[in-house]
């Protein structure tokens, strides 16, 4: 199977590959992560806003934003005493409309 410009075989996939790969899915079948991750597709954001924009305690968004944080996802930048989320790559960004594009598709 071919996969962009990098090939995947199924045999060379590692039990460990399979889990990682679930977890990584897991996290993305949550609508609130997932609309955190549309807003942080827009702009960098601290806490306080995502609560302010998902209507949601500050408290639950730090909890959505750690399960995140933990899977690499997104990342804590400081500027000043603020800290910001972001996503952590580009990667981020294509699965997620790469997702987008397929729902879409009717």
């Amino acid at each position: 199977m071919q996969i962009g410009s990098m090939e995947f075989l199924s045999e060379e996939l590692e039990e460990n590959d399979l889990y990682i790969l679930t977890e990584f899915f897991k996290m993305l079948g949550n609508p609130t992560r997932i609309h955190i991750l549309f807003l942080l597709m827009e702009q960098d954001a601290c806490v306080s806003d995502l609560a302010e924009w998902l209507g949601m305690t500050q408290s639950a968004v730090s909890h959505q934003l750690s399960l995140l944080k933990m899977s690499k996802l997104v990342r804590r930048r400081r500027d000043g005493k603020m800290i910001f989320y972001t996503l952590t790559d580009d990667h981020v960004r294509v699965v997620i409309k790469k997702g987008m594009e397929h729902i879409l598709e009717r």
